[in-house]
């Protein structure tokens, strides 16, 4: 089994204060040890926060995202962190959604990564993100996100 260098990582292990804000919250990566393996790691986040830019309102979402590694895993404390600073910021549900998965592209330059951003309605409306690097690799297996679309009462 490969072991995984920890070395510079400088949040986990130790308390950590929560960022303010997503620009200020640091993502960190530890090497994948299956180099050359194609695999799916799936993040899931059921409970994601952020504020309504014109209302400073709350928004909810759940979040799916799905990566096949290269060289880089993410380290799972500093994505948690990275998502909770959003919880006071005030931002657009496409915004929001793409931002995580654009940082997640350039901290580690995945294979392949798509985001489902499942977010609860606002003003009776629920607005689902979606977005990918591009076609996933053949002969991955891909499970669906698991996420149903919104029905309200119906």
């Amino acid at each position: 089994m490969p072991s995984t260098d920890v070395s510079g990582l400088s949040m986990l292990g130790s308390h950590t204060d929560a960022p303010t804000n997503p620009e200020d919250a640091i993502l960190e990566k530890v090497p994948s040890g299956h180099q050359g393996t194609d695999y799916v790691v799936r993040f899931t986040a059921p409970e994601f926060t952020s504020l309504c830019p014109m209302t400073g309102q709350p928004d909810f979402a759940h979040i799916v995202i799905d990566y096949i590694p290269q060289e880089w895993l993410v380290e799972s404390k500093s994505l948690k962190l990275f998502l909770h600073s959003f919880r006071n910021h005030g931002a657009f549900h496409e915004d929001c959604s793409i931002y995580i998965a654009k940082r997640i592209v350039d901290l580690l330059q995945p294979k392949w990564l798509r985001i489902g951003a499942y977010w609860y309605p606002r003003g009776g409306i629920p607005i689902d993100v979606f977005w990918q690097t591009g076609k996933p690799p053949e002969g991955v297996w891909l499970p669906d996100q698991g996420v149903q679309p919104y029905r309200g009462r119906g």
